[in-house]
């Protein structure tokens, strides 16, 4: 019997509890520039495009504080948007971080997959990321490395090919 994992081709829809509906909207439209969908005000919901229309969607729904649990999700990037993301979010006076939370301005990357990333927080606490797939192959054993540590090890791998 063929599992559902089969037919799925990727997340389509994930959502948020956040304090103040108008305060989220003002920082996914206004600060990373997500197009509104919908609104309904009188749900208290607003369902934000990622990526072009009909790719992806995130809802936010105003909760009452003691029901917001810090989520964590990740936006695609290109690799090549990926350190342009980190110039427009600090613009805005958006702290970039690493793996471990602490402030940065370079990308790391996870060897295992291998992709490069950063973090940032939104107004209510969820950990959002930018993350650029890599197409080098997977190295597992360098853990978590900043992006410039990552590409001297692809490069020097790449030059100890091509020797004779």
């Amino acid at each position: 019997m063929t599992p559902p994992a089969q037919f799925i081709t990727g997340l389509f829809e994930t959502h948020l509890n956040v304090r103040s509906l108008e305060r989220s909207m003002e920082f996914y439209q206004r600060t990373l520039g997500l197009e509104l969908g919908i609104l309904s005000p009188e749900r208290r919901l607003a369902i934000f495009w990622i990526g072009p229309r009909g790719k992806a969607m995130l809802g936010l729904w105003e909760k009452p504080p003691g029901q917001i649990l810090s989520q964590h999700y990740a936006f695609e990037v290109s690799l090549s948007n990926l350190e342009g993301a980190i110039g427009a979010l600090m613009a805005r006076g958006i702290e970039i971080l690493d793996f471990d939370r602490k402030p940065t301005r370079v990308p790391v990357v996870f060897g295992w997959m291998p992709a490069a990333s950063f973090y940032f927080y939104d107004p209510d606490g969820h950990l959002l990321e930018m993350l650029a797939m890599l197409t080098d192959p997977p190295r597992p054993e360098v853990g978590v490395i900043p992006l410039d540590q990552w590409k001297r090890l692809v490069q020097a791998s790449h030059d100890l090919n091509e020797k004779p």
